[in-house]
């Protein structure tokens, strides 16, 4: 039975809606949905339904046609959800003219991740940087913002001009605050940076990966930390670093910030302080949900986030986790043998990483050898940096 807390856990109702290309197969809208659900539910929202529509190109006033804005419109007269989330960037026009159309709060993606990294944000680091990308993404969208706030309050009988004055007033107070809060995210990396040198001479490893893979929970399994793992999106915002003895060689392991497809400039630009410790490792333990159907994209989208971040020449290990959960294809031959189903599976990854392992980390199988494969990586990297040291 689900306690009021659960309960009040969930701020709205709120209606879903994408749109694709005319040649998106049907197994990635699936996805992208539940993806964009997920993200709704980690924000507190209860999605109640979807709207999809595929079109050579969104509308540049409403970014849906206008009879699936109609089709919209009705379903929310007869609906009690009060929001409207897509799964793209709106411009502040669009964004708008939505509102106006449908007389509901609307959020795009870039909003609903803002919002997420908001509630998620502990330490003051994460605090100024989800801050600072939040008024960025306010900036250019205050006249919107500024009228959907009113509605919120309920404002009525303002004289005219008041709004106008209300917006430059805005505009003024947030570039002060976000030229404030860069100058604090420049102290906060200076201080980083200060730990950072501290630590040049360990080998470091960093634990990268799409959001919800698993990395936080593979950081608790391999170095007994206390790190928050749950299943959530962004369920980690802060680096977290721990050091660790394997065969008595010394190294430190971090887990960050997971990414995501369509993940905000804003944030990518204001995350790259606490990024630098991807940058900076001697290896990245990629790890990947090979129970999402979706996994290869997910691959991708890590792949393009860590080239964009200026860490997509690192050397990398390639750990596919939850193969517990892994649905196998129904078409495969009989008798099957997993083992070498998996064998055949890492041929296709292999050139692309140092090494490829199959774990989980919920079951804890194959952790003794993933954690020999780390060992010997890190003596590699060891020897090459103290020759002398006794082995």
């Amino acid at each position: 039975m689900t306690d009021k807390k659960d309960l009040t856990f969930y701020k709205d109702k709120t209606i879903l809606v994408s749109v694709y290309g005319n040649q998106t197969p049907e197994w990635r809208m699936k996805d992208e949905l539940d993806e964009l659900a997920f993200l709704a539910e980690t924000a507190g929202y209860a999605t109640i339904k979807t709207f999809t529509q595929k079109i050579q190109r969104p509308d540049s006033r409403t970014f849906v046609g206008k009879g699936k804005l109609e089709e919209i419109r009705l379903f929310l007269e007869e609906h009690p959800a009060e929001t409207v989330i897509f799964d793209d960037d709106l411009s502040p026009s669009q964004m708008r003219n939505i509102e106006n159309e449908l007389k509901k709060t609307v959020y795009d993606r870039s909003l609903l991740i803002l919002t997420i990294f908001l509630l998620r944000a502990k330490t003051a680091q994460a605090k100024t940087q989800v801050e600072l990308a939040r008024y960025e993404y306010l900036l250019p969208r205050l006249t919107n913002m500024w009228t959907h706030l009113e509605r919120q309050r309920g404002a009525t009988g303002t004289r005219g001009g008041s709004g106008e004055k209300e917006i430059e007033t805005d505009r003024r107070n947030i570039k002060a605050r976000i030229t404030l809060l860069k100058e604090q995210l420049l102290k906060i990396d200076k201080q980083a940076q200060t730990q950072r040198k501290a630590r040049a001479e360990s080998i470091r490893i960093s634990l990268v990966g799409y959001t919800n893979a698993g990395k936080s929970t593979v950081m608790n399994l391999l170095s007994k930390a206390d790190v928050l793992a749950e299943n959530k999106l962004f369920a980690t915002l802060d680096s977290t670093v721990r050091k660790m003895v394997l065969d008595n060689i010394p190294f430190l392991i971090s887990d960050t910030v997971g990414f995501i497809r369509k993940l905000p400039h804003s944030l990518v630009e204001s995350f790259k302080s606490t990024l630098d410790e991807v940058r900076e490792a001697d290896l990245l333990i990629h790890i990947v949900d090979v129970s999402n159907p979706a996994y290869e994209d997910h691959i991708n989208v890590v792949n393009k986030t860590l080239a964009e971040i200026g860490a997509g020449d690192k050397p990398i290990l390639l750990v596919f986790n939850k193969i517990d959960a892994y649905h196998y294809p129904e078409d495969a031959e009989q008798p099957f043998d997993a083992a070498v189903f998996w064998e055949n599976f890492k041929k296709t990854y292999a050139s692309h990483a140092k090494a490829v392992l199959f774990i989980s980390a919920k079951d804890h199988t194959n952790i003794t050898h993933f954690r020999e494969t780390i060992t010997s990586i890190v003596k590699e990297r060891y020897k090459a940096l103290y020759p002398n040291y006794l082995y």
